[in-house]
């Protein structure tokens, strides 16, 4: 576990809040076609850099948010692959690695379509895939956004 500073931010908090100061960074500048297609690289290698069920999960969610959304722009969210409709994540992969957890989370924004009455789940543990993960993750992606028209 990371070490708890005074100003209540762990080593991989810190590290994750200079992580988005640099995708910020990255990003400066760019416009249009040449700001998406940096946008994607970052969420390519981000993924890329993962190993083992992190990488599959990943993998996964980037394929079917491709198929399913395709209309949502993969980027990277303090380090994590994501997805935004208008600059706004809609849902992105919290590798179980990063923060040393025992599973990776794939999470909802609030800008997500989710809502079911008055609570519903806007993050979910994923420790393997299989069909039904798939599944799950494709009706969880079809129903945060929906393709408008």
């Amino acid at each position: 576990m990371a070490e708890q500073h005074a100003g209540g931010f762990s080593d991989d908090e810190r590290a994750a809040v200079r992580q988005r100061a640099d995708e910020l960074r990255s990003t400066k500048g760019l416009k249009g076609a040449a700001r998406t297609a940096r946008e994607l690289e970052a969420c390519l290698e981000a993924v890329d850099a993962l190993d083992g069920t992190d990488r599959v999960v990943a993998t996964e969610l980037h394929r079917v948010v491709t198929d399913e959304a395709p209309h949502l722009a993969p980027k990277t969210w303090y380090g994590f692959p994501s997805y935004a409709l208008d600059g706004e994540v809609v849902v992105f992969f919290q590798p179980a690695a990063k923060f040393g957890t025992r599973y990776g989370t794939v999470g909802f924004q609030q800008s997500a379509a989710l809502d079911d009455g008055p609570m519903w789940a806007t993050s979910f543990a994923v420790v393997e895939v299989d069909d039904g993960v798939r599944e799950q993750l494709r009706e969880l992606v079809r129903r945060a956004a929906p393709i408008p028209g």
